[in-house]
């Protein structure tokens, strides 16, 4: 599951300075990792280090000149922000060359040392991610390489795509509308017994009995995907379930956006051909659900976009992605994928209202998001939803309390 680093690894030879950053950083619950010189801190300095060094430039022995250097040769990407007394600014700014993230002038303010750390610790995040999606795609793993996202949910959703897909049993693959059904189809295909076999996709409203034979005929030794399946004509609802049960010649996989137990109550989905189809079911989470995974969505859409353009991929500012994390996002991927590209192309788009808060309200708004999708997925159970997100339990009954939400709101059955 991908979430910002809040590790800090403090170096410092003078204990009581070292002593007062610790305290500071666990106030703003932030992991601080102490070290008092070069030799105790360089055994933490590892291309996978989940966090930031903070370090004083002069120290005896070996100063953070040579810990800049040390942790630029390890991992030229791990952010070193460094602290100088009154007359080693100069020298500050030399590793600000040298690759040093920042500079603090000691003795510096909480409010401003939190401000650099927490935009260290984000650009720190980005790389983590990007190294993980990285590795992903060099597997050659269609979930991982087509289906994006870090959280646990996510990686859920992969695991049970991976699951259905070895097996050459029909498939309803369901989610809310913009989800992405067709692309979770595609995967199940790539992924199957018969992917060097044809991948065909009809819109099931369009399917009269001769049209469904065909489209059985063109998918042969592959998939076929039905799109709306609960939409497919009467007679051609029979004749699938017919199909099906003499040896259909390609595997069927349907789609459905809405409740489709409902349309099997009110007689508009054959209940046997459903049963047949929901033996091997797969549902999409909403965004709402996973609003951790909006960041990792938008940018890969936001560089899809910038290639069909034929334009820079632009830096998406922090308070940009709070602003889109703060919303429902109703249209799920496919209204994410077209913000993207209103983004690539310098429109403001529906995050302009959002933006327009102010950091503090859109980061309170994911903070709500992400408890709302927390106790929704541990069904109402705080203590659970405690434990997910890494908070003491008065933490969380106090952030609830805070934003008005109620457990047992979220319990199901």
């Amino acid at each position: 599951m991908s979430a910002t680093p809040q590790k800090v690894l403090v170096v410092d030879d003078d204990a009581a300075v070292r002593e007062a950053l610790t305290q500071t950083l666990e106030l703003a619950d932030l992991d601080a990792l102490a070290a008092g010189s070069f030799i105790e801190a360089k055994d933490h300095i590892a291309p996978g280090f989940t966090g930031v060094i903070l370090s004083d430039i002069r120290m005896p022995g070996r100063d953070g000149f040579h810990l800049l250097a040390h942790a630029q040769k390890v991992d030229a990407e791990l952010p070193v922000i460094l602290l100088t007394g009154e007359g080693d600014i100069p020298m500050a700014v030399e590793a600000m060359g040298q690759g040093a993230f920042d500079f603090l002038e000691k003795p510096c303010a909480p409010d401003a040392l939190l401000a650099v750390l927490h935009r260290a610790l984000q650009t720190r995040g980005l790389v983590l991610e990007n190294r993980r999606l990285k590795a992903q795609l060099e597997t050659g793993d269609p979930a991982a390489r087509m289906l994006h996202g870090t959280s646990r949910i996510a990686e859920d959703l992969r695991a049970r795509v991976r699951a259905v897909a070895r097996t050459r049993a029909e498939v309803l693959v369901s989610g809310p509308p913009g989800a992405g059904i067709s692309k979770v189809a595609e995967v199940i295909h790539l992924m199957s017994p018969d992917a060097t076999g044809p991948f065909v996709k009809r819109p099931a409203a369009s399917l009269d009995l001769a049209a469904l034979d065909a489209a059985l005929s063109a998918a042969a030794g592959g998939s076929l995907f039905l799109d709306e399946v609960a939409a497919l004509p009467s007679a051609a609802q029979y004749a699938l379930l017919e199909r099906i049960e003499q040896g259909a010649g390609a595997r069927v996989i349907a789609g459905a956006s809405g409740d489709i137990a409902s349309e099997v109550e009110a007689g508009r989905m054959h209940a046997e051909l459903y049963y047949r189809l929901d033996v091997m079911p797969v549902r999409i989470p909403s965004l709402a659900e996973r609003p951790e995974d909006i960041p990792v969505l938008f940018r890969h859409y936001v560089a899809l976009a910038a290639e069909q353009a034929g334009l820079p991929m632009p830096e998406i500012a922090p308070d940009h992605m709070a602003a889109l994390m703060a919303q429902d996002w109703p249209g799920n991927a496919r209204s994410l994928m077209s913000a993207a590209m209103r983004f690539v192309l310098g429109m403001p788009g529906e995050t302009q209202a959002a933006a327009e808060l102010g950091l503090a309200e859109q980061m309170a708004r994911v903070e709500r998001s992400l408890l709302i999708a927390a106790l929704s997925r541990q069904n109402g159970r705080a203590s659970e939803a405690a434990k997910v997100l890494k908070l003491p339990r008065k933490t969380l009954y106090d952030k609830l309390a805070r934003y008005g939400i109620r457990p047992e709101e979220f319990r199901r059955g």
